[in-house]
């Protein structure tokens, strides 16, 4: 696992060496680094989020100049060297074309429609299970059968 994140919003260093155990622990491997066009090479698997969610309105600008080089384009996808093996996930909603309010302004964010459009993205794939995902989990809590 690669994370490609700007330092300003680098992940909490203990939960990275709590990420680096358990990937040690099941024979694989978490590396945090700053650079978008290296963190991608090798990559199988490319996931992006909202870079800013309900709630952190008042983040969006910053967020928009940090993040911006780690938008997920073509570019990026051929970088991983897997162009035919890649995949690329996120967990929706998604500001990939022009057809919102902020993204007549801005233009795409975290993905760029030829991605989020393209044969290799499994986003709705991902969608769909996460329903089964989610009633599995509270079968399991409800009887007790989650331990």
């Amino acid at each position: 696992f690669v994370d490609c994140t700007p330092v300003a919003l680098s992940p909490d260093r203990l939960f990275v060496a709590r990420a680096r155990a358990l990937a040690r622990r099941n024979g694989g491997s978490v590396t945090v680094t700053h650079d978008p066009r290296g963190g991608v090479r090798g990559a199988n698997v490319l996931y992006t989020d909202v870079w800013a969610s309900m709630g952190e309105e008042a983040l969006f600008r910053r967020r928009l100049r940090l993040l911006r080089p780690y938008q997920v384009n073509m570019a990026m996808i051929r970088r991983t060297g897997n162009m035919g093996e890649v995949i690329f996930l996120h967990c929706l909603p998604a500001y990939h074309n022009h057809d919102t309010d902020v993204t007549r302004k801005t233009g795409a964010l975290e993905v760029a429609d030829d991605v989020f459009e393209a044969p290799f993205s499994k986003v709705f794939d991902q969608a769909e299970n996460r329903m089964h995902t989610i009633k599995a989990l509270i079968v399991a809590t409800m009887t007790g059968k989650g331990d």
